[in-house]
């Protein structure tokens, strides 16, 4: 394991998100303080705002791969979602989906499915290891 998997996963054992866990793991990196990281991946926690659509892991490691392969000017887009889709394929290769509420099992948009999720502690089952892997392949991309 690496030490940005380490650091995701540790601020994810701290009750970071895990958008914020991915992302702040990395941005050090590029020149972006862990506060501002934290702050800029906030809402992508749950599935973007805990909507159970694309996983806070996925989204925060996507946007460390913008970090280093972003694009300032429009010749550049092709080189984005070539480096993106690529992690997206190796994500769905260990787990199916991107998708939050598929990974975890519940449809965490309903309040009822929220809190059965957090009784049965889904998110401290799944989550670790979809940021431990989140973080693996996206250092592997970025290297």
């Amino acid at each position: 394991m690496n030490d940005q998997t380490q650091i995701a996963l540790s601020r994810f054992s701290q009750g970071f998100s895990c958008s914020q866990s991915v992302f702040s793991a990395f941005a050090g990196q590029f020149g972006i303080a862990e506060d501002l990281a934290l702050k800029i991946a906030s809402p992508f926690g749950g599935g973007v705002a805990r909507q159970g659509e694309v996983c806070g892991a996925v989204t925060g490691a996507l946007m460390v791969i913008a970090l280093k392969h972003g694009m300032v000017t429009p010749e550049k887009k092709e080189e984005i979602y070539k480096v993106s889709q690529e992690f997206i394929r190796r994500f769905e290769e260990k787990h199916s989906s991107i998708v939050c509420r598929e990974l975890v099992g519940y449809d965490i948009r309903i309040s009822e499915e929220f809190q059965k999720a957090r009784k049965k502690k889904v998110f401290d089952k799944n989550c670790p290891g979809l940021v431990k892997d989140a973080a693996e392949i996206v250092k592997l991309l970025i290297e």
